[in-house]
């Protein structure tokens, strides 16, 4: 009989510091697999060149050379996770499976079948609570309900808080790691990608940037803004480490914003059906225009209005695009283009460095008017009233709309006012209908 082993499965947490799953797996008393599955299902709608896939790569090569120093390493695998599975029960002797829980549907809906299968052979799956403070299920209203508004969801978040909420796991025990001649790795060529131009920046947790965080987080021009989406995102950082941050500093705006996220994430595990329907059923009456030259010309940061323009364009470019300016490209296209939140949530899903399927998915449907907790559908962003706030002196927008003086940049896609009537009136429409 092959030496009785426990697999740790690396999901949304790429790091050996703070990771309570694996922590747990390096207790149970046998040897530890480590993997790593890069879900074909998920990867095979991706473009080739998706920064995402390169950068989770990086990652695991640097998680391996780490695994390395302590004479094992990762093994990593692509294709259908539930088949992998069924291949690893045959090649070894597995006890348990460990792996730190996803609230997401399509990967709820894959740890289910995961579970059934190791089931058949009595294996145990334990999942582990990691990438947030509190589960979807922890803050609740009095009456057992999930909270459909930010600040009271907020208020009792934070007196929830305990010595256990940041209790940071110890160093990592190495000596229980599996220790074998091969480790199976897969290339970015074998699954169809090839390296991105764009690269994850390091996030910037520096006590100033923190401290500092409402002052600066509104001006496009301002490296206000920590870059930490990715990381989270990713789990290469860990959220408690970040919570310890939040409340040292001297502002709380960090925190809420660390408050947002798991906000609408608890938002989209209890409402899975907002991935694709306004959280408003009356929204669904809303008669979209969808002109896909508008959408093109929104897409490609070619609208005629500068700052919309800017925000496309840095998103295209980089992967990122600062939190402000988001509000306002959103808003354009919802409420000047009328064209439907879910096609712009679509390309931000595609683009984003930062995707994270419940924020994307709840902004979207705020700036449309349609979700929980949502701006008035009256509110409509006026893009030039935005420049003088957010980008007077046009620093931000001189970076990337530099022909903006020049003939060869465009007219205005949609007059403001016109389209601004037109939004109210479609939108009356449709919600006295």
């Amino acid at each position: 009989m092959t030496e009785k082993v426990v697999i740790f499965w690396f999901r949304r947490d790429l790091r050996l510091d703070d990771n309570k799953g694996l922590s747990a797996a390096l207790q149970s008393g046998y040897k530890v697999l480590p993997v790593f599955i890069f879900d074909s299902h998920i990867l095979d709608h991706l473009e080739s060149k998706d920064a995402r896939v390169h950068f989770i790569y990086r990652c695991l090569e640097d998680l391996h050379n780490k695994f390395t120093t302590m004479r094992s390493g990762l093994s990593v695998y692509y294709g259908n996770p539930v088949e992998i599975f069924k291949k690893l029960m045959v090649s070894f002797n597995v006890q348990s499976v460990y792996t730190n829980r996803d609230y997401e549907p399509y990967a709820r809906d894959r740890d289910s079948k995961i579970g059934a299968v190791l089931r058949t052979a009595d294996i145990a799956f334990r999942t582990y609570k990691d990438q947030v403070i509190f589960e979807p299920d922890e803050v609740l209203k009095s009456d057992g309900n999930p909270y459909l508004v930010y600040t009271p969801y907020m208020k009792t978040w934070r007196s929830q808080l305990s010595p256990m909420s940041l209790q940071i796991e110890s160093e990592f025990p190495s000596g229980q790691l599996i220790r074998k001649e091969d480790f199976p790795k897969v290339s970015m060529q074998e699954m169809g990608f090839e390296e991105s131009p764009i690269a994850v920046q390091n996030a910037n947790l520096s006590t100033s940037l923190i401290d500092d965080y409402n002052a600066n987080r509104n001006t496009p021009c301002v490296s206000g803004t920590s870059r930490l989406g990715p990381h989270l995102r990713f789990g290469t950082v860990s959220i408690r480490k970040m919570l310890v941050l939040a409340k040292k500093s001297k502002d709380d705006t960090f925190l809420k914003e660390l408050v947002w996220r798991e906000f609408f994430m608890q938002i989209l595990y209890h409402f899975p059906h907002s991935t694709t329907a306004c959280f408003k059923p009356q929204y669904e009456r809303i008669e979209w225009r969808n002109d896909p030259d508008e959408f093109q010309k929104w897409c490609d940061g070619q609208t005629g209005y500068p700052l919309v323009d800017a925000g496309m364009r840095e998103l295209n470019s980089t992967g990122f695009m600062h939190n402000r300016v988001r509000m306002l490209v959103g808003s354009f296209l919802c409420k000047h283009l009328l064209i439907d939140w879910r096609l712009g949530e679509a390309y931000f899903a595609s683009k984003l460095l930062d995707y994270e399927m419940s924020s994307n998915v709840g902004n979207w449907q705020w700036v449309a008017g349609c979700g929980v907790d949502a701006a008035p559908y009256f509110r409509i962003f006026n893009p030039h009233t935005q420049i003088d706030k957010f980008d007077p002196q046009h620093i931000y927008i001189n970076k990337w709309v530099p022909e903006l003086n020049e003939l060869s940049y465009p007219l205005p896609i949609v007059d403001h006012k016109f389209a601004r009537e037109r939004c109210l009136n479609t939108y009356k429409a449709a919600l006295n209908g």
